[in-house]
């Protein structure tokens, strides 16, 4: 009898507190099998985050509005080398960084906006874009034509990315488990390596490329080799090659190489 008034009266004072809007409550038995009520307070980080009016991806158009298109040539150089724009977070937490260089085409662009729209919460997450839309022309000629004949014509707009540029930036009061499956799925249909980060991990891996370069106890280093020209090796070496120490080659990195 003396147990069932002991919950009656539990029972009460937990509706009570409830009501009153007051801190959940919760039981717990000492050594001697009483039981007493103890006051919960959930302290959780809150990010002071301002949400934009809009929220997410915003459409990118597929054909740059000129008045007249202008051919160009190959010019590779734009996807070589590292990024020296859009390579640091602006107002989100987490984004996809480009690990390799490559051109991004209209269908990749709008594969991103799709998935990211649909799977991501508005009401607490935001996503930017960190590229430009597509203007880049590439000509192809049509098919059974001899060679010949002059340049062909524009066939459809790219958008050029280098390593270490950030393709898409979310943030918001989300954490990165929340965002990761679908920044990742994502990430693995981009013509070229790219990798989900967040900002404090960005900033540990260019902490980290430092470190090697300033610890590093082998003293025979690309840079080094280079501009002692060992063994004429400067015959072969192009001037991009001496400007980026080794570190690329074309569009591809090598992480390791100091």
């Amino acid at each position: 009898m003396c147990w069932d008034v002991v919950l009656a009266v539990t029972v009460f004072l937990f509706m009570r507190k409830g009501e009153s809007g007051g801190d959940m409550l919760h039981f717990s038995h000492d050594a001697f099998g009483a039981s007493r009520i103890q006051e919960l307070t959930e302290t959780l980080p809150v990010r002071h985050v301002v949400l934009p009016d809009k929220p997410k991806l915003k459409f990118l158009n597929k054909v740059p509005n000129l008045k007249k298109a202008k051919k160009e040539a190959k010019k590779l150089w734009d996807i070589q080398g590292p990024a020296k724009s859009a390579n640091t977070f602006t107002t989100g937490q987490y984004a996809i960084v480009a690990m390799g260089g490559g051109y991004l085409h209209w269908g990749h662009i709008e594969m991103m906006r799709l998935t990211i729209n649909r799977k991501m919460d508005a009401r607490t997450t935001f996503a930017m874009w960190r590229i430009n839309a597509p203007y880049k022309p590439i000509t192809r000629k049509g098919l059974g034509q001899r060679m010949g004949g002059g340049k062909g014509a524009i066939d459809h707009y790219v958008t050029p990315v280098r390593y270490g540029r950030l393709i898409v930036e979310v943030g918001g009061k989300v954490e990165l488990g929340e965002v990761e499956h679908i920044l990742t799925e994502v990430a693995k249909k981009l013509p070229f390596p790219a990798k989900v980060m967040s900002k404090e991990s960005l900033a540990t891996l260019q902490k980290k490329q430092a470190d090697m370069e300033q610890n590093n106890q082998n003293p025979w280093t690309f840079k080094k080799i280079a501009q002692g020209n060992m063994l004429g090796i400067r015959r072969v070496l192009s001037p991009f090659d001496l400007h980026n120490h080794g570190r690329f080659t074309g569009k591809f990195h090598f992480p390791q190489r100091v």
